[in-house]
């Protein structure tokens, strides 16, 4: 087995090979089969999950080979520039900042990230600017079926995430408990003071399915229906209504969210009804109604 010609490189292969080591040992490939192996099971969020696996699918091919030293921040900067999906390039990169950072917990690497304390080197977002108002909202709304309206209700009185609001269980003693997927907090609602929630469920009527969200057949509600709902509605939405056509094309189905922020009181209700841990996120994502301010005189 040929060892090369640098006598440094031939010693570390010659010492792999000795002593049967991985040959991703002293590579970044190393620390992300760890974290995969370790960490990424302790995630209880299945979308976390997806994602993660996703953005690994494109980091690994370029950093799994690379030795610690060989990262530079040139190097993620160029590889910015080289993604043409600039933000899913900033999720990519956050995630690999994570697994640098466990590295340095499990001894791997001795070198910071690259990027620590640097403002600015990633691509520039925006938030994406919407407003679900309540004639774009109700002309989805009045072609929907009744899977898709209780799921638009759902999310709309809730702020829940739709995994979460396809997915939360039927209340116990009149609370409707829900353990967000995505941060794990848990929370309820009281559903006799939800007139919307109250006749949802009297409306679902008795069926074996544990979910509030059931079809008429007392099927679980899956993501792919509900898609598949959605764009059908959303086209005859935007067919009725041309003069919205543009706004009702652009409109998401999880954009139902935005529109629980907005129905909220005031911003202090909006975070806490979507389970923010600050207010900025709410204000910066989500609530897209401004607040009234009192004229002095």
């Amino acid at each position: 087995m040929p060892l090369g010609k640098d006598y440094a490189s031939a010693i570390l292969q010659w010492e792999r090979i000795a002593h049967h080591l991985p040959a991703s040992q002293g590579r970044i490939a190393e620390a992300i089969d760890r974290f995969v192996e370790k960490e990424l099971p302790k995630y209880t969020s299945k979308e976390t999950v997806k994602g993660y696996k996703k953005n690994l699918r494109q980091l690994e091919p370029v950093f799994g080979k690379a030795g610690w030293s060989e990262i530079t921040l040139p190097v993620l900067r160029q590889y910015l520039d080289a993604r043409t999906a600039k933000t899913q390039g900033n999720r990519e990169l956050a995630l690999l900042s994570v697994i640098w950072g466990k590295a340095l917990l499990w001894g791997m690497t001795e070198k910071p990230w690259p990027a620590a304390g640097i403002k600015g080197w990633k691509n520039p977002e925006q938030a994406r600017e919407f407003e679900v108002t309540t004639e774009l909202f109700n002309a989805v709304y009045e072609q929907a079926d009744q899977v898709l309206r209780d799921c638009m209700d759902i999310a709309t009185t809730t702020g829940m995430r739709l995994t979460d609001a396809r997915t939360v269980l039927m209340p116990v003693d009149g609370r409707l408990h829900f353990r967000a997927g995505k941060t794990g907090k848990w929370d309820y609602f009281v559903v006799d003071k939800s007139p919307v929630l109250t006749a949802l469920l009297e409306r679902r009527g008795k069926t074996e399915c544990v979910m509030p969200l059931t079809t008429k057949t007392g099927r679980q509600v899956s993501a792919s229906m509900l898609r598949d709902r959605y764009d059908a509605a959303r086209i005859k939405a935007a067919a009725a209504h041309p003069s919205l056509a543009d706004d009702i094309k652009a409109m998401y189905l999880r954009d139902t969210r935005k529109r629980a922020a907005d129905l909220a009181e005031d911003m202090d209700a909006a975070s806490k009804l979507l389970q923010h841990s600050s207010k900025s996120l709410t204000a910066k994502h989500y609530r897209t109604i401004g607040t009234e301010l009192k004229a002095v005189r």
